[in-house]
C-alpha cells in the first residue's frame, strides 16, 4: 500500500542516519525525525524498569485493565502523536544505551518496549556473536535470548503466544538460518516487515520452531537487528489482536529501537573484549607468585572491578633484597586502559631495577618519578614501598600518594600507620620522605589499593576505619594464633557488599616472624 510503500523510505533514511551517529544516541533520534518531518514537544521523558517511558498523551499503557484500545494514539496521526512518538524513541534508545553488556542491553530494549509499544518481544542473538571485524564462519545460529510480555489474564493464557523469559520444552530457543529461506530473505532485506506477509509468516515459524503458532488476529513486526557490518539477529514485537493494529509508522519505531539494540550490543560485545585482552595484559605484569624468603610470610590477592569494561593498573609486588631485607610494594597506575596497565608493568620492572641497586625506599620513588615523566601524561600513579628487615624488626617505608598501611599487631591492636603522603609518582619535582618503624614478629602489615575502601557509597577515610576496625575484630577474634593470610583476606573482603566493588582491588600482606637465632 502507498503509506507502508513511504514508511519503508523514511525507514531506509532514517537508520542510515541512525548507523552514522553510534555516539551520539539522542541526536541520532531526532535527526532521524527530523527526515521524515517530527519535532519533539520537550526534552521530558523519564525511563523505570518495568513501567511506561514517560511519552506524554501520544503513547499510553495497554494493559488488561485498559482494554479502550489507547494504543491507537502511538499511531495517531497528528503533529502530537508524532512529537509523542520522538520522545518514545529518545527514552527509550537512552534506556538501551545505559547497558553495559548485551544481557542489560537487550532487558533495557525489553522494558522500553512492554507494554507501551507492544504486548510482548522476542530477542534473538547470533550465536556465538561475532566481534569487531571478525569473519565468523560455519551456520548462522539464532538463539532466543530473552521475551517479555505484559502480565497474563488467566483466562485467556491459552490464547497468548510463550513469551515468558524461560520459554516451554515445545518453543524453539534457537534458529539455524537457513540460505535462501524465509528468513534469511527477510535478514537479508534489512528493513522491518509486519508478520502478514507470506515470507515474513514462514520466517517467523522458522525461528518460533514448528510446533509454536501465534493465534489468529495477533500482529507481528520483524525488525532485524542491523549492526555495522552485519545483522546480529532480530526481535518480534508482538501486539494481541484485540489491542490496535500495527501501523506504517510503527515499521519506523520499531526499526530505530531494533538498531540502537544492535549498534549497543556491538559496542559492549567489542568493549569485553577488549577487557579481556587487557586483563590478560594486566594478570601477565602481576607476579605468578611471591617468594617465602626467611623471617616473612607473603599472601596477596588481585579481584577485578565487578561492572566494568575497562581494567586498571593495580598491582603489588615483592622480593628479596641483600640482607635478608624483603621489599613491599603496592601502587594504582590513573586510569583505567591498556595504556594504564603497560605503564603498570614498566613500573614494576623498574622499582626492581631500583632497590637492586641498593636504593633506600625514597630513593626508589625518585627514580621511578623520573621515570614516570619520561613516559608521557599518562604515566601518574601513586605508589607505596616499604623494605622489611627481619634482623632488625624495622620496616622502612615511602608513600607516594598512596593509602596509608595498615598493621595488625598480635593480640588484636590494629593501627593506620602514619606516613609521608608524598606526591603520586609523575607530578615530577618533588621530594618523598621515608619513615622507619617497629615491626614485632608476629605482627601482619597489610598494603591495599582504593577498590577496597572507596567507593560510590563510601568516601575513602570511612573505609579506611572500617577495615582498621575488621581488621580489630579478626584479631580479637583468633587471639594469639594469627589467622593465615588467605583467610585474612576473605575476612577483609567480606565487608564489601556484592554490588560494592566498583574498582579494582589489590592486597599485598606480609606477617613478620624475625630471624629468632639472630644472637650468638
Amino acid at each position: 500500500m502507498p503509506a507502508g510503500n513511504a514508511a519503508v523510505d523514511q525507514i531506509e533514511q532514517a537508520l542510515g542516519k541512525v548507523r552514522s551517529v553510534l555516539d551520539r544516541e539522542h541526536e541520532a533520534v531526532r535527526e532521524a525525525a527530523d527526515s521524515v518531518g517530527w519535532r519533539p514537544a520537550s526534552d521530558d521523558g523519564v525511563v523505570v524498569a518495568g513501567e511506561v517511558l514517560a511519552t506524554g498523551e501520544g503513547l499510553s499503557r495497554t494493559t488488561a485493565d485498559n482494554p479502550s484500545g489507547d494504543t491507537a494514539a502511538v499511531v495517531e496521526r497528528s503533529g502530537q502523536a508524532g512529537a509523542d512518538r520522538v520522545r518514545y524513541v529518545g527514552a527509550a534508545t537512552r534506556r538501551i544505551a545505559r547497558g553495559i553488556d548485551h544481557d542489560e542491553i537487550v532487558l533495557g530494549l525489553c522494558r522500553a518496549t512492554v507494554p507501551t509499544f507492544a504486548d510482548a518481544i522476542l530477542v534473538y542473538l547470533r550465536d556465538p556473536l561475532p566481534v569487531g571485524d571478525e569473519r565468523p564462519t560455519g551456520p548462522v545460529i539464532f538463539r532466543l535470548h530473552r521475551t517479555d510480555s505484559i502480565p497474563e489474564e488467566p483466562d485467556t493464557i491459552s490464547a497468548r503466544p510463550p513469551t515468558q523469559p524461560n520459554p516451554g520444552p515445545e518453543m524453539t530457543v534457537s534458529a539455524k538460518v537457513r540460505p535462501g529461506g524465509p528468513l534469511a530473505e527477510v535478514l537479508r532485506g534489512v528493513r522491518p516487515q509486519y508478520g502478514d506477509g507470506q515470507t515474513a509468516r514462514s520466517a517467523l515459524a522458522e525461528l518460533l520452531g514448528p510446533n509454536i503458532r501465534l493465534p489468529d488476529g495477533h500482529r507481528v513486526i520483524l525488525a532485524p537487528l542491523c549492526g555495522r557490518r552485519r545483522v546480529i539477529g532480530t526481535t518480534v514485537y508482538v501486539r494481541r489482536a484485540d489491542r490496535p493494529a500495527f501501523e506504517p509508522d510503527d515499521l519506523l519505531v520499531g526499526a530505530q529501537l531494533a538498531t540502537h539494540t544492535a549498534l549497543s550490543v556491538e559496542k559492549a560485545a567489542l568493549r569485553g573484549r577488549e577487557a579481556d585482552a587487557v586483563d590478560m595484559l594486566q594478570r601477565t605484569m602481576l607476579p605468578l607468585y611471591l617468594p617465602q624468603p626467611a623471617g616473612v610470610q607473603l599472601d596477596s590477592r588481585y579481584l577485578p572491578a565487578a561492572n566494568t569494561a575497562r581494567v586498571g593498573g593495580d598491582w603489588y609486588d615483592a622480593f628479596p633484597l641483600p640482607g635478608s631485607r624483603v621489599a613491599l610494594a603496592i601502587g594504582d597506575v590513573m586510569g583505567r586502559s591498556m595504556t594504564a596497565a603497560a605503564v603498570m608493568g614498566q613500573l614494576r620492572v623498574m622499582t626492581k631495577a631500583l632497590a637492586g641497586e641498593g636504593r633506600p625506599p625514597q630513593e626508589v620513588l625518585r627514580g621511578l618519578d623520573r621515570t614516570a615523566l619520561e613516559l608521557g601524561d599518562e604515566a601518574l600513579a601513586t605508589f607505596l614501598f616499604a623494605v622489611y628487615d627481619p634482623i632488625a624488626d624495622r620496616v622502612t617505608i615511602a608513600n607516594a600518594g598512596h593509602l596509608p598501611p595498615v598493621m595488625l599487631h598480635p593480640g588484636g591492636r590494629t593501627e593506620v600507620l602514619r606516613v609521608p603522603t608524598g606526591a603520586p609518582i609523575g607530578v615530577g619535582g618533588v621530594d618523598f620522605e621515608a619513615v622507619e618503624l617497629d615491626a614485632p614478629a608476629g605482627a601482619t602489615l597489610l598494603l591495599y589499593t582504593d577498590g577496597l575502601v572507596e567507593s560510590r557509597i563510601r568516601d575513602v577515610w570511612t573505609g579506611i576505619e572500617q577495615l582498621r576496625e575488621r581488621l580489630t575484630q579478626v584479631g580479637r577474634l583468633t587471639g594469639p594464633s594469627a589467622p593465615s593470610l588467605e583467610a585474612l583476606f576473605d575476612e577483609v573482603l567480606d565487608m564489601l557488599d556484592p554490588g560494592d566493588r566498583d574498582d579494582d582491588i589489590a592486597l599485598l600482606a606480609a606477617r613478620f616472624d624475625g630471624v629468632p637465632d639472630r644472637k650468638p
